[in-house]
């Protein structure tokens, strides 16, 4: 007999602006905008804000426009992965396995669990262990998949928690609208409302065969998900292997230009293979070797970044405290490690819309005429 299947969903309610209030307790209870300027966009808001209909990705001048009063604050990027890495820590200390899927969410795998613990007792010690440690409000969904987790913690929040026990999914799902099943967006709600159907229960009772005429190959598969059907698994965590790259120099070198230029270059093309992959990363490190194979490093936490410019003013520095003035290096390296797939939440705020667009153009230069055509002036 198989192990009954029990999927955690966890989810840090707000958890942009849940930082923002815990290092600045008079923003509590208020209308907060995070994003930036006025001609951003907003990356997240409060409670509250949403009350007035604002939501994430809106332009902030409309936000604002709904809202004259709130609050906008900038975005403490850092502060956003120290609380991640701390909400990280516990979790990886307690949990069999789990997944990490985004810089304020986790699935954690309990199956097997109930033959030694009461999993739903479980999961709100873990809870609770959360908001009691770092202040954090969290919600979670337990469910026999990942899927109907998700939702319950969607419909949980704030703060709170829901367990869909075994059995009774549809009765969990049926009332719902079929826009809360993730991956149905408007367009695809919309192709069902002309054809009457609104909430999941109204979706599970259609034909397969209909559905795919309104919707497409993809009428089958949501045909499945409003039975409660979803067989994604929970990838186990792993903290993502660095990326790095050095340099053993045929000769010896001691001018300081060429070194900055080289530490530029090396720096660029890791950050590329980076975005490449659509991952961050959230610590540097640069390694000098001298003619005598002496080798030191250095590293420094970042906020979690794949930025060029970003990176490279980081790099600089650790390279000037590392450099013996005067001596010739061997050999130079740069490493990118703690990498996350977070790009899609970081790049949200201030203006980094703008910053990602011009780097998508030059990334797309270097794919068409190689990594090469295109570079950025070292300077000391």
């Amino acid at each position: 007999m198989s192990a009954l299947r029990m999927i955690a969903h966890f989810d840090l309610d707000s958890f942009f602006v849940s930082v923002e209030v815990l290092n600045d307790p008079s923003l509590k209870g208020k209308p907060v905008l995070v994003g930036g300027s006025e001609r951003g966009v907003v990356a997240a808001c409060s409670y509250e804000a949403r009350k007035f209909g604002i939501h994430s990705a809106m332009p902030m001048k409309k936000a604002l426009q709904l809202c004259p009063h709130a609050t906008i604050v900038g975005g403490s990027r850092g502060e956003y992965s120290r609380y991640s890495r701390w909400v990280t820590e516990i979790i990886a200390a307690e949990a069999p396995l789990f997944e990490k899927a985004s810089i304020d969410e986790f699935y954690l795998d309990l199956t097997g669990m109930d033959k030694y613990y009461n999993a739903f007792e479980w999961t709100k010690n873990l809870r609770t262990k959360i908001i009691e440690t770092t202040k954090l409000p969290i919600s979670f969904g337990l469910a026999s998949n990942k899927m109907i987790a998700k939702m319950a913690t969607d419909e949980a929040k704030p703060n709170n928690f829901i367990w869909v026990q075994p059995g009774k999914e549809t009765d969990f799902l049926d009332p719902l609208k079929v826009s809360k099943i993730p991956g149905v967006g408007a367009q695809t709600f919309r192709s069902l409302l002309q054809v009457g159907i609104e909430t999941i229960k109204e979706l599970r009772e259609a034909k397969p065969e209909m559905l795919q005429r309104y919707v497409g190959n993809y009428g089958l598969e949501l045909w499945q998900k409003a039975n409660g059907r979803h067989d994604g698994i929970v990838h186990e965590y792993h903290e993502a292997k660095s990326v790095s790259t050095e340099n053993t120099f045929e000769e010896n070198k001691t001018d300081l230009q060429f070194l900055m230029d080289e530490l530029v270059r090396m720096t660029e093309k890791i950050a590329f293979q980076l975005r490449q992959e659509n991952k961050m990363a959230g610590c540097i490190t640069v390694k000098i070797r001298y003619p005598d194979f002496e080798t030191t490093s250095r590293q420094v936490s970042i906020p979690y970044t794949f930025y060029d410019d970003e990176l490279i003013p980081v790099a600089k520095d650790l390279f000037h405290k590392l450099y013996r003035k005067g001596q010739a290096v061997r050999l130079m390296g740069v490493r990118l490690s703690e990498l996350t797939d977070e790009a899609l939440q970081t790049n949200l705020f201030s203006d980094r819309e703008k910053k990602a667009s011009l780097y998508k153009a030059i990334d797309d230069v270097k794919n068409r005429f190689g990594k090469g055509f295109i570079s950025k002036a070292a300077g000391k």
